[in-house]
């Protein structure tokens, strides 16, 4: 824990001097060379004064009561440097003179509203924050409890000591300490500043700390199978049960666009006759509670009906962890000759690239049947592939057919 220079000196308010000829004695207060002065309700003769030791001269019974009363103070002080310090990692003279007199101050110390801001959230589970979600914002708290650890040696701090230098060292920690990627390291800080807002909110903290922070996120180009190698995939024939099964599961993904816990959540009253006649996935997406509806097709309607009647609990596939899944992905993609890294979540990229948009189908459906509670999420899948653009340019050739110098 950090040192600080406390100290106590009590002095005589020398400007004034009381028509019974006492002066008022003052207590100053320094922390680090930060002074706070307030008055000790005591009065003294300045002639029995000691201006070194702080106390007033004299065996007499009024002067022996005088300065009991003057170590009570510095001992009360010293107790309230002490509880500061223990409960914040942090003291101040201004929290120590506020502390003495009694100030309740209406600001909190950070991890007391981070705690609440998670009590609240965990609240909105399966309202409108999904699982995942509140576990990130868990996952933030303890990042930001172990960066104050490492970094400023202390276990919590006053809300109004936040300056732009904490957010700045925050995002160098989640950085260097995790290797975090410049959109991990943006979501987690946008996790952050949600709690500081709430502070603002509430009037706990007058100047934003985030006032003049920038970070953005960074465009990506996002991994996807192509049409060719998808069909490597389907048409390949596995010796392992285990294999087929989770190329099987990853298939239906390619063709839905789920992601792995709305897949995993799926089940037999997901599967429902629309008003064309055919067969829907009608479901709301874990991470945002979003209605997704998705039209099943052929493929995916076969790798279902393959399954069919295997389970009693209504599941629908074989579905294991995620963790697993993406270990025996990176097999298949070994066995098929994929090179590429793949992950469960590339199922839903491709869905959204060369399912999709990449066939014409419009941004506007892909992004409601991807759940996108916004259109500019979905245009981050919006690419335009060298594939796409030949056969465009290939349909302009034949239009243009009769055209001729």
């Amino acid at each position: 824990m950090k040192k600080n220079t406390f100290k106590v000196l009590f002095y005589l308010r020398g400007n004034h001097v009381n028509k019974d000829g006492t002066s008022a004695i003052m207590i100053r207060i320094s922390i680090d060379g930060e002074i706070e002065q307030l008055t000790s309700k005591l009065y003294v003769d300045p002639k029995v004064w000691d201006t070194k030791r702080g106390r007033a001269n004299g065996r007499s019974a009024k002067i022996l009561e005088l300065n009991g009363r003057l170590q009570d103070i510095e001992v009360l002080l010293k107790e309230h440097y002490y509880d500061i310090q223990r409960r914040h990692g942090y003291v101040t003279a201004e929290m120590v003179r506020n502390a003495y007199m009694g100030i309740t101050q209406r600001e909190e110390s950070l991890l007391k509203l981070y705690e609440q801001h998670l009590e609240d959230t965990k609240k909105l589970v399966g309202l409108s924050k999904a699982d995942p979600t509140y576990r990130k914002y868990e996952r933030m708290y303890r990042r930001v409890v172990e960066f104050m650890k490492k970094k400023y040696n202390i276990t919590d701090i006053p809300l109004r000591e936040i300056k732009y230098q904490f957010i700045v060292d925050l995002e160098f920690f989640l950085r260097t300490e995790y290797k975090y990627s410049q959109n991990t390291t943006y979501k987690c800080m946008k996790f952050f500043k949600q709690v500081i807002n709430k502070a603002i909110r509430a009037g706990l903290i007058t100047v934003d700390p985030f006032n003049g922070y920038k970070i953005s996120i960074e465009r990506v180009d996002r991994g996807y199978l192509t049409e060719d190698e998808l069909c490597k995939m389907m048409q390949k024939e596995f010796a392992s049960k285990r294999l087929e099964q989770v190329r099987d599961i990853f298939i239906f993904a390619c063709f839905t666009g789920l992601a792995y816990i709305d897949l995993a959540h799926l089940r037999v009253d997901n599967i429902q006759k629309m008003f064309d006649g055919r067969l829907w996935i009608v479901t709301h997406r874990q991470k945002t509670n979003t209605k997704v509806m998705v039209p099943l097709l052929p493929p995916a309607l076969k790798i279902l009906n393959k399954y069919e009647g295997c389970y009693n609990d209504g599941q629908l596939m074989p579905i294991i962890t995620n963790q697993k899944l993406n270990c025996y992905l990176k097999e298949i993609a070994d066995i098929c000759g994929i090179e590429k890294n793949l992950t469960f979540h590339l199922a839903r990229h491709t869905f959204a690239t060369t399912m999709t948009l990449g066939r014409g189908v419009p941004i506007e459906s892909v992004s409601k049947m991807l759940g996108h509670t916004n259109i500019q999420t979905t245009q981050i899948y919006a690419r335009i592939t060298a594939d796409k653009i030949g056969k465009d340019m290939d349909i302009l050739s034949r239009n243009l057919g009769n055209l001729d110098f």
